[in-house]
Parts: C-alpha cells; sequence; structure tokens
C-alpha cells in the first residue's frame, strides 16, 4: 500500500473516530438519552392511566360490596354495644342466662351454679369484659350452651373450659337428683367493647 492510500485510510479511520466520539460527547447525552426518558415516563403515564381506569370501571362494583359488608356489620356487630364495662358485664349474665335457660327450659337438665364477673382488661387493644362461669348440665345441653354463646350476635368468647364428667348431678333449679350423669362446666365468658369514638373497626376474631 502505497503512502498516499494509507494516509487516506488513516485519516478515514480517524474521521470515524470523531465522528463516534462526537455522538457520545454530544449527541448521547444531550438527545438520545432525554428521548429515552420521555419515552419512558410516557410509558409509565399510560400504565397508570391504564390502572386509573380500570379502577374507575370497579368504583360502583366496590361500593356495592362495601355497602353490602356495612349492612352485614350492622346486623351481625362484633364488639359488644354497651357504654361502660359495668352494663357489659350484666348483658353478659343476661346472655348466659338466657341461653341456659333456652337450652333448658325451667332448668330441669343445665343450670347456672356460679357466675363471677371479673376486673376488666385494659392489656389487649380493646377492653375486654369477662365472667367466670360454672354450669351444671347434661352432654347435650352443655354443647347446645357453648354453640349458642359462640354463635351469637355480638361475638362473645369461651376461654378456660373445663369439663368434669359426673355419674349424678342435680341440676340447680330442681331440687333433686336427675338419675343421670352430667357434666359440672366451668369457662371464662367474655366479649369486647367498642373502642371510644373508632365506629367501623374490625372486631376481635
Amino acid at each position: 500500500m502505497t503512502p498516499d492510500k494509507r494516509d487516506r485510510w488513516l485519516a478515514l479511520g480517524l474521521l470515524v473516530g470523531l465522528c463516534v466520539l462526537a455522538y457520545f460527547v454530544l449527541i448521547h447525552p444531550w438527545w438520545t438519552v432525554p428521548m429515552m426518558e420521555v419515552e419512558q415516563r410516557i410509558e409509565t403515564l399510560q400504565q397508570r392511566e391504564l390502572r386509573l381506569r380500570m379502577q374507575l370501571e370497579q368504583e360502583p362494583q366496590v361500593d356495592a360490596r362495601l355497602a353490602e359488608l356495612t349492612e352485614l356489620q350492622a346486623s351481625n356487630p362484633g364488639f359488644m354495644t354497651e357504654s361502660n364495662p359495668e352494663l357489659a358485664t350484666a348483658a353478659l349474665i343476661q346472655r348466659l342466662e338466657r341461653v341456659v335457660s333456652d337450652a333448658s327450659p325451667g332448668n330441669r337438665s343445665c343450670g347456672i351454679v356460679n357466675r363471677s364477673p371479673l376486673e376488666p382488661s385494659n392489656r389487649e387493644p380493646y377492653t375486654r369484659v369477662t365472667v367466670q362461669v360454672r354450669l351444671s348440665c347434661g352432654s347435650r345441653e352443655t354443647a347446645a350452651v357453648l354453640h349458642a354463646l359462640e354463635s351469637g350476635s355480638p361475638r362473645l368468647f369461651i376461654g378456660n373450659l373445663n369439663i368434669l364428667v359426673q355419674r349424678r348431678y342435680f341440676a340447680p333449679g330442681t331440687g333433686g337428683d336427675t338419675g343421670e350423669g352430667g357434666q359440672d362446666v366451668t369457662f371464662d365468658l367474655y366479649g369486647y367493647l367498642v373502642p371510644a369514638g373508632k365506629g367501623g373497626i374490625d372486631a376481635p376474631r
């Protein structure tokens, strides 16, 4: 290769190198990169707009579901509605007496031996009211009482359950031996008060 051709190829290579360098120094950071950022922003905005449209389309269904849940919560409250622990404790005892009476009319095969209110507990997120209960019941009546207490409204809970089977027992209110085996049942019956000024909170589970 002659010196003239070599010089021309060298000059051409230098020119190409300068063009590439000029692109990365002048064009790429000042034009290409901003355009790529703009395209990315446009794509992000389009995705956000799509999500907003989908949310707006689902708004009627969400409102309907919210109204349904609100109505369900109103018809089946989880919290006790009494304004203070004393009234809530009285309501617990009344509920217990009513359930036992329904399970055994006249207390023929199930009765309350003892019910002792405990001091309200504030150690949990919600104020808890508790009554210690002792029953003397037949096995079927015991199951009916426990089921009714836990499945009613407002939501009540049973803890520290202890059942002692007896060969023969005296049902309170009958004044005599039933002649059948029974159960000596003890447990804590408790519920939770609505937090003051905080309606609409999910009930404890």
